[in-house]
């Protein structure tokens, strides 16, 4: 079977345009590799982000990470938190490994049905993946969605309550096939 198919677009430019604020990590790099740490076959640890710069007026933050290169027609997210109180603008090295932070936040299911962060596994020799880990400002405290909503249906609220987005973009690809 051929994986050929052509590289998907940046999904935040297909989007409509939001304010943009500041992210960056000690784990990873925009452009760059993911290390082992931030694969699924390896640390599979959510990287440490920080954020700075965003509207005064935000209530609330979300943090996805999204995989446009999937060969699927949806992409793949690996990872949803939702909750976080516009307070908190940091988390830790694997913040991503139970469902429920300290601070109130929560992880919804990802493509790999897991309520946490799941690493990097795109297929052995497939293109070059962009894992779009993104920090959204939002108008609110809190999405009103309940602990078994989509990544689409967070998503789809987003697009509502997004004030700014934050984004780093590393990359992965395992070699073979």
């Amino acid at each position: 079977m051929s994986l050929d198919r052509p590289v998907a677009p940046d999904p935040y430019k297909l989007l409509p345009e939001v304010g943009s604020f500041t992210v960056t990590s000690t784990d990873v790099t925009d452009g760059e590799q993911l290390g082992d740490d931030q694969a699924f076959a390896g640390g599979n640890k959510s990287p440490q982000l920080s954020w700075e710069g965003f509207p005064a007026e935000t209530q609330g933050f979300v943090v996805t990470c999204f995989d446009p290169n999937a060969p699927t027609p949806s992409g793949f997210w690996h990872w949803v938190l939702v909750g976080l109180p516009a307070t908190v603008t940091e988390l830790p090295t694997d913040a991503g490994s139970t469902e429920h932070l300290e601070n109130g936040a929560f992880h919804l299911r990802n493509d790999y049905s897991m309520k946490a962060y799941a690493g990097a596994a795109p297929p052995p020799g497939d293109q070059l993946h962009h894992y779009h880990f993104v920090v959204h400002a939002i108008d609110v405290e809190a999405l009103d969605i309940d602990h078994d909503a989509s990544a689409a249906v967070v998503s789809f609220n987003l697009a509502f309550h997004t004030l700014a987005r934050a984004i780093i973009t590393p990359t992965y690809q395992i070699s073979g096939g």
